[in-house]
């Protein structure tokens, strides 16, 4: 009995963790560019990926 419980239960938060994402309404922006520098602006562009230039310790090709 407790088995079928913590299964119900364990089961039952990831459904509604799934169903609060999924009802999200920033899930169908794509490529909109938040230009109003606020905190997930800013959290935003510090996870996108740079790429060094040739003077930023790039090795030359060989």
């Amino acid at each position: 009995m407790v088995d079928i419980l913590a299964l119900a239960l364990s089961h039952g938060l990831l459904a509604l963790a799934a169903l609060r994402l999924l009802a999200r309404p920033d899930l169908d922006e794509e490529g909109r560019d938040d230009a109003g520098g606020g905190l997930k602006a800013r959290l935003a562009q510090k996870r996108k990926m740079r790429v060094p230039t040739q003077g930023e310790g790039v090795l030359p090709d060989a």
